[in-house]
């Protein structure tokens, strides 16, 4: 017998598994020594040795960026930093309220997963989350995964995309005083100002609170140069305005040593324009976008013993977007709402010394709603059942998963697409062949898909129900090394990854004979090298350098028909050539940054023409800062020069970045 609407069985199988979070375990066995009742006083000794990175310990590519490297770095949002990750690209559509979507290998933001304090971030009608939402300000931490993780005690939809971005807040330390605060004052060129302010209270032994919440603002008018054939067009973006609201509250609970619970309450407004593409030397645009979405999240983990846990998590959320366009020529008033409904259990353990095994069981349900014409108003039932082990020993480490996804869905007209049914393996595994030498060796697989999304299949007369979803197979081959007190440095690491990736049944535009249909038609073959380099050197107590870089060839091309004259074109928007780099001096006076971005020409055709090339780019900029420190209180300034040539480069066609500005942060914390 088929079914066709799994709510109840998901539902249940989720509800089966968190029951066991409300056991606690009660008995303790307290150890003793058998040998002697003796009490030996044994002298204090300091052992002092740097923990290598889980970076280089990773069996698959890993990066992690904290605070302090946030701040060494000058990065004030979230796409800035992301930057300066290996394998990303960030696709910017230009100024401060400019969307900003992220692509991992040129697989497509779709392929991209973002994680918020453990909770998966979606969107059921585009797949695109845009990472301009979240603030840097209360983030502790931001980690990149790219294919099999080494981490499986986590929900089965993070084994779901071919790269998860993890963004992580920060959880309060009342080791010194029950409050914390963190102000901060950031303002900048274009009229950009952005206060913030986040509190923490320990309201009990055992609970917590944290509050936060900003304000931004920015008329966005930059003035910049293009060209356009010929003609050079000086001019001012317009309709560039953006203000946005965000707040968050979290509540921490531990009802006992091994029992805690987190519960999170987000919400975001945002009224923006949408400053549109410099065509035929009109940089006029008149459409807005008001964006509001509020979403109420917990998890709670039980750690029965230090052999067995489990955690388990709910979301539910809930997005509205309205589309306007006050212009005569094209009046539009469209407005979206969806809502998400997402739970997930997940079991680990440790049945003997060395290996752990984990299941993890999630269930999410997808409403659209459209005021455009001939809205089907679908609905999304999805089942994602993961079962994940892990092996690790001093030297050797291997990691296996396999994910079982179903997915059906419901029309209220029309008709629904069909069921999704599919079984997703990864492994990988990492080597240590020399005791002292600190190289590694690492290779992983991963088999993954994407699911079209609402407005694949059922977006005005360009969906198409029939889609299959695109599927993809990573491949990475790579190497770490790292060395402390190495020649003249502090500390030094390099990593180089080899990758192959393959993307089959990729969904794009077709024209047909009136109009244009989603398809399945592409094939992508992608063949690449990530190198990452870090270095630390100290001149004295009172001076060090830190440097980073990171160098990517990316070919992306067309295989889809060998006949085509997109055969082994590079396919659009993907350099070939990429990197960034940072070299840091700290001093007691003030700490100077300096960031450096590039990338190569791309295409925004598949067809690889020369009308059709962007040309490269390379940003540029410095930030000087200094930390002021008394009794409980810090004090830190920065002010920041950027994209130091003053060049109007262009991530995206048409949308050209802002030149030469200059931004300044006052933040305090007591």
């Amino acid at each position: 017998m088929s079914i066709k609407h799994p709510r109840s069985t998901g539902v249940c199988i989720v509800a089966a598994v968190s029951v066991l979070a409300v056991v606690s375990v009660e008995a303790q066995t307290v150890a003793t020594d058998s040998m002697t009742t003796r009490v030996h006083d044994i002298p204090s000794v300091t052992v002092s040795a740097r923990r290598t990175p889980p970076a280089l310990t990773s069996a698959s590519p890993l990066q992690v960026m904290g605070k302090a490297e946030m701040e060494r770095l000058g990065v004030y949002e979230v796409a800035d930093a992301v930057r300066h990750f290996s394998g990303v690209s960030v696709k910017d559509y230009g100024g401060i309220g400019g969307l900003k979507t992220i692509s991992v290998r040129s697989m497509g933001a779709q392929h991209t997963g973002v994680i918020y304090d453990g909770v998966s971030v979606s969107d059921c009608q585009s797949g695109q989350i845009d990472i301009s939402r979240f603030s840097l300000d209360n983030v502790s931490q931001l980690t990149m995964t790219i294919g099999q993780t080494d981490d499986i005690y986590q929900t089965a939809r993070a084994f779901a995309s071919a790269g998860v971005l993890s963004i992580q807040t920060a959880r309060p330390d009342f080791t010194d005083r029950p409050y914390h605060v963190y102000a901060n004052l950031k303002a900048g060129s274009f009229g950009m100002v952005n206060p913030s302010v986040l509190y923490s209270r320990q309201l009990t032994r055992k609970t917590a609170l944290s509050v936060y919440g900003d304000f931004l603002r920015a008329d966005g008018n930059y003035p910049f140069e293009m060209w356009n054939g010929n003609h050079l067009i000086d001019s001012k973006r317009n309709n560039s305005d953006i203000r946005t609201y965000r707040a968050e509250a979290t509540l921490y609970t531990a009802f006992t040593p091994r029992q805690d619970l987190q519960v999170k309450a987000y919400l975001f407004d945002s009224e923006r324009g949408l400053p549109g593409g410099v065509i035929y030397d009109n940089p006029y645009a008149a459409e807005r976008l008001s964006d509001k979405n509020y979403f109420g999240q917990f998890r709670y983990e039980n750690r029965f013993s230090d052999r067995i846990k489990l955690q388990a998590l709910g979301k539910f959320n809930y997005s509205w977007n309205k589309d306007y366009n006050n212009e005569a020529s094209g009046i539009t008033d469209d407005r979206y709402r969806q809502t998400e409904t997402y739970v997930s259990a997940t079991l680990w353990a440790e049945p003997v010394e060395h290996f752990s095994l984990s299941v993890a069981q999630d269930f999410a349900y997808n409403y659209l709603h459209t005021t455009l014409d001939q809205c089907q108003f679908p609905q999304r039932y999805t089942l994602l059942t993961a079962v994940a082990a892990r092996y690790e020993h001093r030297k050797f480490s291997a990691t296996a998963s396999l994910l079982n996804t179903f997915i059906t869905e419901d029309v209220r007209i029309g008709t629904a697409a069909d069921d999704s049914k599919r079984l997703s393996p990864a492994f990988s595994l990492s080597w240590k062949p020399f005791e002292n030498a600190g190289l590694r060796v690492r290779a992983s697989y991963k088999d993954i898909f994407r699911t079209p999304t609402f407005n694949d299949l059922y977006y005005l007369v360009i969906g198409n129900t029939g889609l299959r979803p695109e599927t993809t197979k990573q491949g990475n081959f790579g190497v770490t090394w790292s060395r402390s007190g190495f020649a003249c440095f502090d500390f030094l690491s390099l990593s180089a990854d080899a990758y192959y990736n393959k993307v089959a049944d990729k969904i794009v535009a077709v024209p047909t004979m009136f109009v244009w249909r989603m398809m399945n038609v592409g094939k992508v073959e992608t063949i690449g090298v990530d190198v990452n380099l870090s270095a630390e050197y100290s001149l004295n107590e009172r001076f060090k350098w830190y440097l980073t870089g990171n160098y990517n060839f990316m070919q992306a091309e067309d295989v889809t028909d060998r006949n085509s004259k997109t055969w082994r074109n590079q396919i659009i928007y993907t350099p070939r050539h990429s990197g960034s780099g940072n070299l840091t001096l700290e001093t007691p006076w003030v700490n100077v940054s300096y960031n450096l971005t590039y990338a190569s020409e791309r295409y925004t055709l598949a067809q690889n023409l020369p009308e059709y090339r962007i040309a490269p780019y390379t940003d540029h900029g410095i930030s000087l800062s200094h930390t002021f420190t008394w009794k409980h209180h810090r004090l830190r300034i920065q002010a920041d020069a950027l994209n130091l040539s003053n060049k109007n480069y262009e991530i995206i066609r048409f949308y050209p970045m802002p030149g030469r500005n200059y931004k300044i942060s006052i933040n305090y914390y007591l």
